[in-house]
């Protein structure tokens, strides 16, 4: 799994490819622990090339929405596959973020 951090209009982009899995999921939680220790931050998660997500991947995901919103925070997930999408629908988590279909439109919703 490979991550790659970006700043577009004020908001942290964090684009992951491969698998979010249990193996993985300590580094997801790594690198945000550094946005989520700063004031507000804003925080869009590109999942256009994420391939997999287990239930330790959703787990990592739901932590760190609860640690961004103590820090006034927002977290928005775009370009999921319709593979995770439904994933997160049928866990009812698609009700619990925030998803955009696109990175622009997150951007432009804020």
């Amino acid at each position: 799994m490979e991550i790659n951090l970006s700043e577009v209009n004020g908001f942290h982009v964090v684009s992951i490819e491969g698998d979010v899995d249990l193996n993985s999921s300590p580094k997801v939680r790594e690198t945000f622990k550094k946005l989520v220790d700063q004031s507000s931050p804003k925080v869009i998660v590109n999942f256009e090339k994420v391939t997999y997500v287990d239930s330790s991947g959703l787990a990592t995901f739901i932590e760190l929405m609860q640690r961004l919103k103590k820090n006034a925070g927002s977290m928005s997930l775009v370009q999921m596959s319709d593979k995770i999408y439904n994933l997160f629908e049928v866990t009812k988590l698609n009700k619990l973020f925030t998803i955009y279909k696109t990175q622009e439109e997150a951007l432009a919703a804020s």
